[in-house]
Order: structure tokens, then C-alpha cells, then sequence
């Protein structure tokens, strides 16, 4: 370890040094003008990182009070720990080190609402507080990850210089991939939104191999290079891009594909759920991102499945399918993933009306463009929709992607069919047709939903015929009364 220098040296620290945070101290660290403050609990892991990394020019703390005496005013450090509790902890060593006007960030994977909390708490010591959401995994802060910051807009003129540097930038225009995104738990909001769509997307793309591998008959080999093409085309993306290479992955303790020896059981984290809990309070129907949370959560219940596979004699055979049914898949694959962002951007602006954050949805698009899990070509697409009509409605209302979905609905709807006729799940497919026909039907169902609810609850209901709120009184004479 160094002493602690005379003077001020580093602009930016980064507190809490495992690969996350480590990997994007060394991002911070490789860009012209930072110099980087690291501080972890254990000092053996600071004093590891520094060994390795002599070339950075770290500044290395053992405690927290040399830690905020090593960065220039205003201090700025961004804090990498376990979120939760961890975080809170940190939060109030950092306080009680820093003076006002000083900068804390959260880059962890943090709730909103605790960060609309802890904005508040360190507002009220006259200290910036802001929750960044960062995508992109390890390798994504090591080389430039899509970097979604909320908190004081005061806190971005000294902050987001920085983040400019070490962030992704778009292929199309060199656009740094980070925006001020808005007020305290903004820029969480965002990033758990942004991984709710990741688990749909990630979800659709299981599905559409499920159906090439099970209904369609092709090997995993086969299936790697069908979406090697579609990575082309219009579905280029990186999770696009990455199935490929999992597809071709051959086992070499027993030379069988990849995907046949991994067991059947995906995990999740919990952002998924935020974000259907969110949209739940909210009144958000994301039904397309809730059925990919629900698919990770059945792949989990090993033994209801097998119960439940004990009790059936014979599963269907898969249906016949036209010589168009890879085109198909392409087809139902591109409108359900339309969906997802539709639903996703949905969520979004109904955060920002309900916590009144100036949310750009357009901005939004541009940042995920590179460097986020979810990076791909059509977010050009998502952008130029909300350049067109900052007001949309819904982004399968925009010109684009309704002319997008309405060439490829016919092939969605083989798609549904088919998997449903072959007993091959394929839940976000059909959720998402169900939430586009919702949308475009003239009348819904739920006239009698409300006329059932108005039997048993008396919970009125309005009139096609004229405007108010009625109710029945179904016990007597049926008679209808305006209520007033």
C-alpha cells in the first residue's frame, strides 16, 4: 500500500473490488484524465488489484477516511457492493467521510424505491446521491458498458464527463451509451426495466429453438447457423449473436451439444420479478416479460414436473409444418420481441408519470444500443419512433413496427398454433399474440367481467350509450341506477 498522498489525486474512486467493481475501476483507470481511488473492506483484495494492475496508477485506501482524502472536490465515488444491506453500510461510511456537495453512486443492482430512499437520506446531509444502473456484465465495465444514471442533474455536470469515458459507444454514430436519465431512482427504474425485457427476449429466443429443434426437427448445429443468418438481418443482437455460439458448443467430456448437458433450470436474480411486481402496482400489463419470469420460475419445480409427467401416457406428436416454418419462427420471434419493448417502454413512462421523472424514452433507446445485454440493431428503430412522436401511445402504433407486425402476424399465429398442437411451451409467443389481439380487438371481454363484478360487488359500471356510472340492483327488479 502507498501513503496517502499531500494532496488530492484521484477524481474518481470506486468503493467495493470484486470483478464488477474491479473490472470497472480498471475502465475508469485506462481513460485519459482519471485517476482512481479504490477502497475495499478487505484490504487484501485492494492491495491484489493494484499488484496486478500497476499500469493504472491507482490511489489505494485502507480505510474510508483516506479513501475521500485521496479525491479531489467534489469527491465522487462509485460504489460496487452487494445490494442491500452492504449498501446501506457503505452509504454511511461515506457520509460520515464526505462533506456537502460531495457525489455518491450506487452502480449495483439496486431496488428503486430504496434508492428514491436513500436519494433522500443523503439529499437531507447536503450530499448527491445517485443510483446508476450499469448492463453489460464483467466484461461490459472492463470495456464499456450502457450506463443509466439517475440522482441531482446538479451531480451529472461533475459526474457524467466521467461516465462519458468509460461508457459504450454506439456503432451507428459514436454516441457515449449513458444519459442523465432523471431525478432520484430514476436510472434504476430503467435498468430493472431493461433486464425485464432481457428476460423476455432471452426467453423468445428459447423458445424459438425449442420449436426449430422439437417441431421442426433440426440439431443444435443446424439451429447455430439459422440464427447466425438472423443475426444478418433484422433480429441482429448480441443475445442473437451469443445463441449462436452456445448452439455450437460441443460437450468435450462427452461430445455431445452443450445445450443437452446443461441441466434444464434457469436461474433469476430477482429484477425480473421487480419488474412484474412493479407493473402489478402500477397497472402496466408486461404480460410477454411475466410469462418469461414464470418460465424460469416452472423450469425450477423439478418435482412438479415430474409428477405431472408421471400422470400423462402419450405427449403429441409434432404438428406437420409448411416449408416456410424457419421463416415463420423469424417472424413470430421479431414480433414478440416487439412486444417485449413495446411493454417494457410502457412501464417506463408510467414510472415517470407516477414518480415525475422527465424520462426520454428516445434517449432511453439510444443508450442500450451498446455495451447492455439487450444491445440491437432495431433500437435504432425504438428511437426513431419516439423522434417521430414523442407522445406514442404504444410503440406498435408507430408507423414502422405496425407495418413490422402486421407482415409477420400470420406467421406469428402459425407459430402459437403449431406449438400449442405439438405440446411444445412456448408461453411469451402466446402471451404476446394475446397482448397484440387485446389491443387491436374493437371490444374485449371484459364488458362482462364488469357486469360479473358489478353482480356480486356492486361495482357499477359505464354505459356505450351515453356517459356515467350505473349499477343493477340484480337481488330486485333489476332496475338500473345512475350513480352520481
Amino acid at each position: 500500500m502507498t501513503d496517502t498522498p499531500a494532496s488530492p489525486a484521484a477524481n474518481i474512486g470506486v468503493v467495493g473490488l470484486a470483478v464488477m467493481g474491479s473490472n470497472l475501476a480498471r475502465n475508469l483507470a485506462s481513460r485519459e484524465g482519471n485517476t482512481v481511488a479504490v477502497y475495499n473492506r478487505s484490504a487484501a483484495r485492494t492491495e491484489a488489484l493494484v499488484a496486478a494492475h500497476p499500469e493504472a496508477g491507482f490511489v489505494p485506501a485502507t480505510t474510508m477516511a483516506e479513501f475521500a482524502a485521496s479525491l479531489q472536490r467534489p469527491r465522487t465515488a462509485i460504489i460496487m457492493v452487494q445490494a442491500g444491506a452492504g449498501t446501506d453500510a457503505v452509504i454511511d461510511q461515506l457520509c460520515e467521510a464526505f462533506e456537502p456537495g460531495d457525489i455518491i453512486v450506487d452502480g449495483g443492482n439496486a431496488l428503486y424505491t430504496d434508492t428514491i430512499r436513500r436519494e433522500a437520506a443523503v439529499r437531507a446531509k447536503g450530499l448527491h446521491f445517485v443510483g446508476a444502473g450499469i448492463s453489460g456484465g464483467e466484461e461490459g465495465a472492463l470495456h464499456g458498458p450502457s450506463i443509466m444514471p439517475g440522482g441531482p442533474a446538479e451531480s451529472y455536470e461533475t459526474l457524467g464527463p466521467i461516465l462519458e469515458s468509460i461508457a459504450a459507444r454506439a456503432p451507428e454514430d459514436g454516441t457515449p451509451c449513458v444519459t442523465h436519465v432523471g431525478t432520484d431512482g430514476a436510472g434504476h427504474f430503467v435498468k430493472m426495466v431493461h433486464n425485464g425485457i432481457e428476460y423476455a427476449d432471452m426467453q423468445l429466443i428459447a423458445e424459438a429453438y425449442d420449436l426449430l429443434r422439437y417441431v421442426g426437427g433440426m440439431r443444435p448445429a443446424e439451429i447455430a447457423e439459422v440464427f447466425a443468418e438472423w443475426n444478418r438481418g433484422d433480429l441482429e443482437s448480441y443475445l442473437i449473436e451469443i445463441t449462436a455460439e452456445v448452439l455450437r458448443h460441443v460437450d468435450a467430456a462427452t461430445g455431445e451439444p452443450f445445450v443437452d448437458v446443461v441441466v434444464d433450470r434457469a436461474g433469476m436474480k430477482g429484477t425480473g420479478t421487480w419488474t412484474v411486481q412493479t407493473a402489478l402496482s402500477l397497472g402496466v400489463p408486461v404480460s410477454g416479460i411475466a410469462e418469461a419470469v414464470f418460465a424460469r420460475g416452472v423450469s425450477g419445480r423439478g418435482p412438479q414436473r415430474e409428477a405431472v409427467r408421471a400422470t400423462i401416457a402419450d405427449r403429441p406428436q409434432p404438428a406437420p409444418v409448411p416449408e416456410t416454418f424457419v421463416e415463420d419462427v423469424r417472424r413470430a420471434l421479431y414480433s414478440s420481441k416487439v412486444i417485449a419493448y413495446a411493454q417494457g417502454f410502457d412501464l417506463i413512462l408510467a414510472g415517470a408519470a407516477e414518480y415525475g421523472w422527465a424520462i426520454d424514452p428516445g434517449a432511453v433507446a439510444k443508450i442500450w444500443r451498446a455495451g447492455c445485454i439487450i444491445r440491437a440493431r432495431f433500437l435504432n428503430r425504438i428511437a426513431e419512433a419516439y423522434d417521430r412522436d414523442p407522445a406514442l401511445s404504444s410503440l406498435i402504433a408507430d408507423e414502422y413496427f405496425a407495418g413490422e407486425v402486421a407482415q409477420g402476424v400470420e406467421s406469428w399465429r402459425r407459430i402459437v398454433a403449431t406449438a400449442a398442437l405439438s405440446g411444445v411451451p412456448a408461453p411469451v409467443f402466446g402471451a404476446s399474440l394475446a397482448y397484440y389481439d387485446s389491443l387491436a380487438s374493437e371490444r374485449l371481454s371484459a364488458a362482462l367481467v364488469q357486469g360479473q363484478r358489478d353482480f356480486f360487488g356492486a361495482h357499477t359500471y359505464g354505459r356505450v350509450d351515453r356517459p356515467g356510472a350505473f349499477h343493477t340492483d340484480w337481488s330486485g327488479g333489476r332496475d338500473e341506477v345512475e350513480i352520481v
